[in-house]
């Protein structure tokens, strides 16, 4: 079994797609809409196919901020997305150019060999970043 893709809702269908497909290289996949309930959503995704599905619903309200890790793990629930890329550093910097929030810069990761950072999409949805500690040495 492996990860399809996580949900994310946001106020604004279209500017969430462009973002998350410029910022994060993600290509644009399947759209839809569900006329009856005012929904319509679309997935951003991966080489693998693996990505997240942005979903917008007439009428919806903001959640709990979830600023930084910490907060998130307060609150019980969804709490990020979590990408693997190549190079922490330079998609880091990518998705700050692209106006993400800086929340953790690159660091060294609870995981053992790992590393990670966190950015907040320009909703406040909270992303981290991981990679291997190896890749970023040198």
């Amino acid at each position: 079994m492996r990860m399809h893709h996580a949900g994310i809702s946001v106020p604004n269908l279209d500017r969430a797609l462009d973002w998350y497909c410029a910022a994060l290289g993600l290509r644009p996949g399947y759209r839809f809409e569900v006329a009856p309930l005012a929904l319509r959503g679309g997935f951003a995704l991966g080489d693998d196919d693996a990505g997240v599905e942005l979903i917008e619903l007439a009428g919806s309200v903001p959640g709990v901020p979830k600023p930084d890790p910490p907060s998130a793990n307060a609150v019980q629930g969804f709490n990020h997305v979590c990408f693997r890329v190549a190079d922490l550093e330079a998609a880091y910097a990518r998705l700050l150019e692209h106006g993400a929030g800086a929340v953790w810069g690159p660091r060294e990761a609870p995981e053992p060999g790992m590393r990670m950072a966190y950015v907040t999409d320009p909703d406040g949805n909270l992303i981290e970043l991981v990679a291997p500690a190896a890749v970023q040495a040198g």
